[in-house]
């Protein structure tokens, strides 16, 4: 077990945001700059789910049907990822910050009284 899997308590989604994060740190820096496009890629992400979407409704009529609802759901969970990524990257633990989001939509569906 590496050391983000220790620390996580064996959580592969948490150990791979941080192990990505640390990747990138390495590689890119750790500036306002980089944090701009890790941000940023949120969007790039975002547009590839709506790429699928379109695909999946066959929206192109020179590309017909091109994606599958497993193909959109694919596409969600890397814009999940890359949003932990950058949360991380703020120097923030994802899995809290997830974690309060939850709690506050918990909240509101179910509000006290």
């Amino acid at each position: 077990m590496d050391d983000f899997t220790a620390r996580d308590g064996g959580g592969t989604v948490w150990a791979a945001a941080r192990a990505a994060r640390a990747w990138l740190d390495a590689a890119n820096g750790t500036g306002d700059a980089e944090l701009t496009c890790r941000l940023l890629k949120l969007t790039e992400e975002a547009g590839e789910v709506a790429g699928a979407w379109i695909g999946l409704l066959g929206q192109n009529p020179r590309k017909g049907v091109t994606h599958t609802r497993e193909d959109v759901a694919a596409e969600l969970a890397d814009v999940a990822f890359t949003a932990l990524v950058a949360i991380e990257s703020l120097g923030l633990d994802a899995r809290a910050v997830l974690d309060r989001c939850a709690a506050k939509v918990q909240d509101r569906l179910h509000p006290p009284g």
